[in-house]
């Protein structure tokens, strides 16, 4: 896997702000089936950053019910929390 398919997207919250403003930690959706050091290596490649650490978590998608009798579910999907090195970080714009 390169890069591109291992970060899918920063993911900006009220709580990811607070996070990157404060603590220096983003937060990034990655491929269910990446490790630490793909997401690491691959956060440094697209961002130019020094990652320090990497924590992840496996987030399970919520039953939902859209104006129809049948049920579906969002996707389950894969929460990295990457903190950077002191005086870098991502620009997201």
């Amino acid at each position: 896997m390169n890069a591109f398919e291992i970060i899918k997207t920063v993911r900006v919250t009220e709580k990811g702000t607070r996070q990157a403003s404060n603590l220096n930690k983003y937060t990034v959706v990655a491929d269910r089936r990446a490790n630490k050091p793909e997401i690491k290596q691959a956060v440094q490649e697209l961002f130019k950053v020094k990652v320090l650490q990497v924590n992840t978590m496996n987030v399970r998608g919520k039953p939902r019910r859209q104006r129809q009798p049948a049920e579906g579910k969002t996707s389950d999907w894969k929460k990295a929390i990457v903190t950077l090195k002191e005086g870098d970080k991502i620009v997201l714009t």
